[in-house]
């Protein structure tokens, strides 16, 4: 099942920044303006809202197998159906499938592991959530390489081929059965559905929509921000999560306790690293996209570990409405940073992106203060 977890997120991944990666052809052959980019961003996001939420109660209910073959194939559809004379209301309906499906199988994966782990799930997730990052540092790399030979819609149906295997997949892998789970609002444990999951769902949100706007205005900021060709924006979005990939793999190397604190200082780096790479305006977009990735990596499986555990009678719940939280996020943030970049400039823009990391440190401290017991990560 580990495995299975470690290909999935792969591929998810993939799916996170293929939008990012294609938006100089999307732009060209959809006529996109920076509004309807994000656009396409928001359609993703609505999808995940869905997706994430909505399988989490699932499966804490359910049988596993089918609901994760099931969200997989929603994906590998979706993306098949991706084509030359794809128009842009049809890649919007395509995208929010995308971000069901996906959203979904994130959501399993997540709290499969919190359920296995339980209070040392930190560090397993921090290290299948590695997966995630490869998937985003490989794909601008595959879409780059397709796009020299074929149309930039093949790249969409590759990974659509991706999920199928991965559908094929769960197929062999033993699913335990769902516990007996406590109410969603009425038990004698915290609620699920109470304000004890506001700063979970709070820092999801922030931190979901730097990722997602990162990813997606990447091109646009190298392009007319810094006066640099597509390619480097493509470069910087793999240094984005080659960062998250370092940040998510520093956390699970150490040794102790993990708490709230370790969100608290994320989110001031994070912050720190916008505001500098966006007030000098190097042309060294790489190293700047890297800094805020390694800044905000640990963020999300933390958060999502601590929300689980924080819940431990409706983990799958739990983690779905965090998760859910960063959907909206990924909903929200990155249209009116569209908006912003349209009528003041990308590069302000970007850097407006530090107040998202404010409210993950302030976020962060409401965790830290909370009565979510501290995670071990040994």
């Amino acid at each position: 099942m580990l495995g299975l977890s470690f290909c999935g997120f792969l591929c998810f991944g993939f799916v996170l920044v293929l939008i990012g990666s294609n938006q100089a052809d999307l732009a060209r052959d959809l006529e996109l303006d920076l509004a309807r980019t994000g656009m396409l961003a928001s359609a993703f996001a609505v999808g995940l809202v869905v997706g994430v939420v909505g399988a989490g109660p699932l499966f804490d209910r359910f049988a596993r197998r089918p609901l994760l073959i099931a969200l997989t194939l929603l994906v590998a559809v979706a993306l098949l159906a991706f084509g030359p004379t794809t128009d842009f209301p049809r890649a919007l309906l395509l995208i929010a499938l995308v971000g069901v499906g996906a959203g979904g199988y994130d959501t399993v994966l997540n709290a499969w592991t919190i359920e296995r782990f339980g209070e040392r799930s930190a560090k397993p997730l921090t290290i299948l959530h590695s997966a995630v990052a490869v998937g985003a540092i490989l794909c601008p790399l595959l879409v780059a390489a397709i796009a020299t030979r074929w149309h930039w819609t093949r790249s969409f149906q590759w990974i659509g081929v991706a999920h199928l295997a991965l559908a094929a997949s769960a197929l062999a892998v033993h699913f335990p059965k769902p516990p007996a789970t406590a109410p969603v609002f009425d038990t004698a444990a915290t609620p699920v559905l109470s304000l004890a999951m506001l700063p979970f769902a709070v820092i999801g949100f922030a931190y979901v929509g730097i990722e997602i706007s990162l990813t997606v205005f990447a091109v646009p900021y190298a392009i007319d921000g810094l006066s640099l060709d597509a390619t480097r924006g493509q470069i910087a979005i793999s240094s984005l999560w080659f960062g998250l990939l370092v940040g998510r793999l520093a956390p699970a190397a150490l040794r102790g306790r993990l708490e709230g604190g370790v969100l608290l200082a994320a989110g001031l780096l994070s912050c720190v690293a916008l505001l500098a790479g966006t007030a000098l305006g190097s042309e060294r977009i790489a190293i700047f996209f890297a800094c805020v990735g390694f800044a905000i990596g640990p963020v999300y499986p933390v958060v999502i570990a601590l929300a689980g555990q924080r819940f431990p009678h409706s983990r799958g719940t739990a983690a779905g409405l965090a998760g859910g939280a960063g959907a909206l996020g990924a909903f929200a943030v990155p249209w009116l940073t569209g908006v912003i970049g349209d009528r003041i400039g990308i590069q302000l823009a970007v850097g407006s992106l530090a107040l998202w990391s404010l409210v993950i440190a302030l976020g962060s401290e409401a965790v830290r203060r909370s009565k979510t017991r501290i995670l071990a990560i040994e």
